[in-house]
């Protein structure tokens, strides 16, 4: 019955597809896709292979033939294992006959290939190229069809396997096959490949990435009729012959196998489809009286060898692994979260208050889950937020990070908002950072611009000196507040688009257009805007107030003598140009100084900011167009050589608060380590002790992060010359390690004269201990006017090690000998921030590295009376009764609220009358705020209306105006007992008088200054500007950007 398929054949044989231990040959660029909803399997077209698959098709639903196949075992066919053995008797062709066909019934594919089949009889590619003559283009001889693009890459596709091909590749055998690019032939009239294939959808299909191309199914060569239809064949599948519909093998179907492509056809379209005098279909018809057992009904898996059964399996298992690896490469995306905590609003844009890894974080996310399953899984990766979360677009610019529009819609895909791939979210409650009041969207995004303001130098009146530096401006704010911004008077502005400062490219802006934006004059960041005295001499503007005529006029640098050596000149100007090297203006400068020959040996210029700080030396063998100087700049000649290539000039101060003018220079060399530098600093500094450490200062002139790899070099930790390192006291943990301030909290405790919290290092221990508090402005009642928390120590721990743990050390200081504990169990602990109890830490078996805590998180720890174990939804509150027909309050108590069933105004007043045992309908409750001075009344609505989502919301209490937390204290007011609304105290009063007279005294010292400065403008000839209030700051500004 087999004939010649048990011939041998010494021709050489491909791999298995899906051989025994070999894996899955599928694309590299994507798995094959899995079988239809027919759940029947068809075979790939190879080019010109089609009559070979209708009669594969035909032989496997033959299924007396293909059990009769599956048969046959080793002793018969031996087995490939050995095909390239001398000696092995091996009949290829049935045995890659059996694997096609359990492939068809069992492997989860669209399509089988029939190469290791075609390879087994010898076929070869040319074989198969010149047996398809209707799909080569060497017989394509009507010249219309060689212009065709479309009938060439159709034909190209056709040839390549699951007719699938990269879009590059596609255009190299575009090239190969017909001599010419796409480009030269084709573009000009066509325009690019991509753009083609895309308008031709109904017969490509490109990926989403538009990387790969796929020539649709239903899309063949229009070449000869009976082309278009000779690789189709219909087939009636019985019960016993497959699953059939995923499964379901409740009657027979009627289906058209076309290569690939398997779809159910009615009886009816049948006929229709073969009437006629001509037809290239293969019809195969076997006897209805035929049976098939009952346990090969609906059992694909009948009668296949146990290894072959193993082999699809194997396949199958690792065909579903791929699909999933390519369904999460192309579906998951990457954001930046950017938590609103760890930022605050300085110099128009938002900046992070600590690093990096603290204040962005990386989540990978299916981008096919919606906005709400986003918003959820920030929830549970940020513990400790609370209150509302609103997830906003942002983008860093050069002034800053800044927020745009706000995502809308938990039911939408984040797909359908079109978020994308590195999209930076800004996670915030929407309204605040910091207390400030965060501008969005497109308008009033900030600019970064330089601003160079012509004055003349305070030295005389002589030159005068073009000063430049960064500042930001919200880009719908008026031209004319660049005034007010930066306490100027008055004058004229001019602006500049292109990067050259030549004459021809700055305009005057009329006073007229002053009231216009930023955005509407087209100024963009990296604009320049020169502000010029209205009172200078009219020869620095043309006539017409359009062009600058004397830009290029400033040709000099200022050298000042700062080498503490008598000279007849303080200063001098030496002329340069942008491509004069710095040891030419040095030793001129020497020169017309009149000093000795020797400082030309031993002394260096450093340039000199507007405020009079000397910078970091600049190198002799800079130009200065290298070493980033202006003309019109002053420099000063100072003792000392420049800093090599290979070394490094710091400035470096002791602890963190740092007055400019006051920090110490160093030049070490970039290779020294961070221990070797601390020695240095230590040594010049007259330190003594190894309970220091480095921390470099940030662009914002605080303590940045410390240096903990003390091994490591300056250079890999990309120190650079002219950065600050502080000295700051005690010495850092090991890595993996946290050093935790301890401090005691007392709630009940009446207050006392206690020291100030940041005055804690540098504080006389008392004889009982090392005590301190914290004053807390505006506490209710007079009784709890101040926060005690008392220092106990510091505490080196593992961020491996849990909660109790921590409090198990901390039980082990010297200090808390004084109290009486009977475990860690009786210890409550929060975090400490803007000196107060912040964050509740709960879970005592918890790793402290699960917190988050950060390397400056101190803790305070707080007695029980009685063992406690808060669950996730409860909410520890201090609860305080006010007192009839006084204005205060009761001592607080501490009240647990379970708020699993919600976060309700109803619920939280339920639990509070049931706490003092009152009908809930007589008490009203309040939420402090003592930073206001202010209670808010909770009263129990239940629904409101938000007009950005036009539907009813729940009342949650975590959310604005209340920003429910642990902690919180709620003021409580029996109506049997007195009957109005106000909860405030006599404290209350004082403090928002208090709060009133420190706005009114900053008011007032802010106008007299710029009074002050109004007067010191109109009063001179040739004013010099006077300092702005962020001028330091927006120095640095520029360099974060």
């Amino acid at each position: 019955m087999f004939g010649d398929l048990f011939e041998e054949d010494d021709s050489s044989v491909s791999h298995n597809q899906y051989g025994k231990g070999k894996k899955l040959k599928t694309k590299a660029v994507e798995p094959p896709p899995p079988r239809e909803f027919t759940n029947l399997s068809g075979i790939r077209n190879q080019g010109g292979t089609c009559y070979l698959n209708s009669l594969l098709q035909t032989l496997h639903f033959t299924p007396e033939f293909r059990e009769a196949l599956f048969s046959l075992g080793p002793e018969e066919l031996g087995s490939l294992e050995d095909k390239d053995k001398p000696d092995a008797k091996v009949r290829i062709i049935p045995l890659e006959l059996q694997r096609l066909f359990a492939q068809l019934l069992l492997l989860d594919q669209e399509a089988a290939s029939t190469a290791d089949l075609t390879d087994s009889f010898g076929w070869t590619s040319n074989e198969e190229e010149n047996s398809k003559p209707d799909v080569n283009l060497k017989d394509l001889q009507n010249e219309e069809e060689i212009d065709d693009p479309l009938m060439i890459l159709k034909t190209i596709l056709l040839q390549e396997e699951s007719n699938l091909i990269p879009v590059d590749q596609l255009g190299q055998k575009l090239l190969k096959k017909i001599g010419i690019s796409w480009n030269k032939k084709y573009r000009k009239q066509y325009g690019p490949l991509r753009k083609f294939l895309q308008l031709h959808s109904q017969t490509f299909l490109l990926s989403s990435d538009e990387s790969t191309v796929r020539l649709l199914k239903n899309s063949t060569l229009q070449a000869e009729p009976d082309f278009q239809r000779n690789d189709q064949q219909i087939f009636k599948t019985l019960p016993s012959e497959s699953p059939g519909f995923n499964g379901r093998t409740s009657c027979p179907h009627w289906f058209d196998i076309n290569d690939s492509k398997v779809q159910p056809i009615k009886e009816k379209d049948i006929q229709q489809q073969f009437q006629g005098k001509e037809s290239a279909y293969m019809l195969f018809y076997r006897k209805s009286q035929l049976q098939r057992p009952p346990e090969a009904r609906g059992n694909p898996r009948y009668r296949v060898p146990r290894h072959l059964l193993s082999e699809m399996d194997a396949a199958n298992i690792e065909l579903q692994t791929k699909r999933a690896e390519c369904d999460s490469t192309e579906n998951n995306f990457e954001l930046h979260l950017h938590l609103g905590p760890h930022y605050h609003f300085f110099n128009g844009a938002l900046h992070p208050v600590g690093s990096q890894t603290e204040s962005v974080w990386d989540l990978t996310f299916d981008k096919r889950k919606t906005l709400g399953d986003l918003r959820q899984s920030i929830f549970q990766l940020l513990e400790f937020w609370e209150g509302d979360m609103v997830l906003s677009v942002a983008k860093l610019l050069p002034a800053g990070l800044h927020v745009y529009q706000t995502l809308d819609g938990d039911s939408l895909t984040l797909s359908e908002i079109e978020l994308a791939d590195g999209e930076d979210i800004f996670v915030w409650n929407g309204v605040e950072v910091g207390g400030i009041q965060i501008p969005a969207g497109r308008d009033c995004e900030p600019l970064l611009l330089n601003v160079l303001h012509l004055a003349t130098s305070s030295e005389g009146g002589k030159c005068q000196q073009l000063i430049e530096f960064p500042h930001v401006f919200p880009s719908n704010a008026e031209v004319g507040t660049v005034f007010t911004s930066l306490a100027i008077p008055g004058g004229v502005v001019l602006i500049n688009n292109t990067e050259s400062i030549g004459e021809k490219n700055w305009t005057t802006i009329p006073k007229v257009d002053l009231k216009k934006t930023f955005r509407e004059q087209g100024l963009r960041n990296g604009s320049s805007i020169l502000i010029r005295d209205s009172n200078h001499d009219n020869s620095l503007l043309a006539k017409q107030e359009k062009w600058i005529t004397s830009m290029n006029e400033i040709d000099w640098l200022q050298v000042k003598n700062l080498c503490e050596l008598e000279s007849e000149e303080e200063q001098v100007r030496i002329s340069a140009t942008v491509n004069t090297v710095v040891f030419d203006i040095r030793i001129k400068a020497i020169q017309e100084l009149k000093l000795m020959k020797e400082l030309a040996e031993n002394s260096c210029l450093r340039p000199i900011d507007r405020n009079g700080k000397l910078l970091c030396p600049v190198p002799d063998n800079y130009t200065l167009k290298e070493a980033g100087l202006k003309m019109g700049s002053s420099l000063g000649l100072c003792p000392g050589r420049a800093p090599t290539s290979s070394q490094l000039f710091l400035f470096f101060a002791v602890g963190s608060d740092v007055q400019p003018g006051t920090e110490m220079e160093i030049i070490v060399e970039e290779t020294l380590s961070v221990r070797d530098c601390l020695k240095i600093m230590l040594e010049k500094s007259g330190l003594l002790g190894d309970a220091w450490h480095l921390r470099k200062m940030d662009w914002c002139y605080e303590a940045g992060e410390p240096l903990c790899d003390e091994d490591a070099t300056l250079k890999e930790l990309t120190i650079c010359s002219g950065d600050t390192l502080l000295l700051i006291e005690g010495k850092l943990p090991p890595l993996g390690f946290l050093t935790v301030p301890i401090w005691w909290y007392q709630p009940q405790h009446p207050s006392g004269h206690w020291k100030s919290h940041q005055d804690r290092r540098n504080c006389t221990p008392s004889q009982g201990g090392i005590w301190r508090a914290i004053s807390a402005q505006g506490a209710p009642g007079d009784v709890h006017a101040e926060v005690s928390l008392h220092y106990l120590g510091d505490i080196d721990i593992s961020e491996d090690a849990t909660l109790m743990e921590l409090k198990s050390q901390a039980m082990t200081l010297p200090s808390f000998s004084e109290f009486v504990i009977p475990s860690p169990a009786f210890l409550r602990a929060w975090t400490v921030e803007s000196k107060r109890p912040s964050r509740l830490l709960r879970a005592d078996q918890q790793q402290l590295k699960e917190y988050k805590l950060g390397r400056r998180t101190e803790i305070c720890l707080e007695p029980l009376q009685k063992e406690e174990n808060l669950g996730p939804q409860d909410v520890l509150l201090r609860t305080q009764m006010r007192l009839p027909g006084e204005r205060a309050y009761a001592l607080p108590m501490n009240m647990v609220w379970d708020a699993a069933r919600g976060w309700t105004a109803g619920s939280l007043r339920q639990r509070v009358a049931d706490f003092y045992s009152l009908p809930v309908e007589k008490i009203e409750i309040a939420k402090y705020f003592p930073e206001k001075f202010e209670w808010l009344p909770i009263s129990s609505w239940n629904q409101q209306i938000t007009k950005r989502k036009k539907k009813k919301k729940q009342d949650n209490l975590q959310g604005a105006p209340y920003h429910l937390k642990d902690g919180d204290t709620i003021g409580v007011k029996n109506l049997l007992a007195e009957d109005d609304d106000d909860f405030s105290t006599v404290t209350d009063d004082i403090g928002k008088e208090k709060q009133k007279q420190l706005a009114l005294g900053k008011r007032k010292s802010q106008e007299a200054l710029r009074v002050q400065s109004s007067h010191v403008f109109s009063g001179a000839e040739t004013p010099a500007r006077p300092r702005g209030p962020e001028a330091s700051l927006s120095i640095h500004v520029g360099s974060f950007r």
